[in-house]
């Protein structure tokens, strides 16, 4: 089964969330998005939100999804922040779905919504009382040698 998910970590922490949905809609990224703020970060200002560039993740579905005055109160702890196209492959996230792909779901299909959400919190959960952080090593040196030809070149 390929079912749409949503998926939050905060790499220094240690700690990650994943879950899976019938369809990936506005108002199931809506409602994660509420989960995460009333529940992981309850007491913050603000949260920044690193998030691919897909339709369904806009401030725009808190509005669709919420009352107003509930919308614009999430919205106001959001600092969202998009990955570019040509740096994608660095993001952190993907790191951490490699490792549910090889520890958790591997080559096996599994039929129901349920059932891969029981993986994935038994996955997430293990991973986290771990708290199995990712050791980020790629400097800004690093970034300007590998990604040279996303550079702008200066003449001088």
């Amino acid at each position: 089964m390929r079912a749409p998910a949503a998926f939050f970590t905060e790499p220094l922490a240690g700690w990650r969330y994943a879950e899976a949905f019938e369809r990936g809609t506005r108002k199931d990224w809506a409602h994660r998005v509420k989960w995460v703020l009333d529940n992981r970060y309850p007491n913050a200002e603000k949260v920044v939100l690193v998030m691919d560039n897909l339709n369904a993740q806009v401030i725009s579905s808190l509005y669709e999804t919420f009352p107003l005055a509930e919308a614009f109160r999430l919205a106001q702890k959001l600092e969202p922040r998009f990955t570019s196209k040509q740096g994608s492959w660095l993001d952190i996230a993907e790191l951490e779905l490699s490792a549910l792909a090889a520890q958790c779901l591997g080559v096996r299909r599994i039929g129901d919504i349920a059932t891969l959400n029981a993986e994935l919190s038994a996955w997430d959960t293990q991973r986290n009382w771990r708290q199995k952080g990712v050791d980020w090593h790629f400097t800004t040196v690093d970034a300007r040698i590998k990604l040279k030809r996303l550079y702008p070149q200066i003449t001088e």
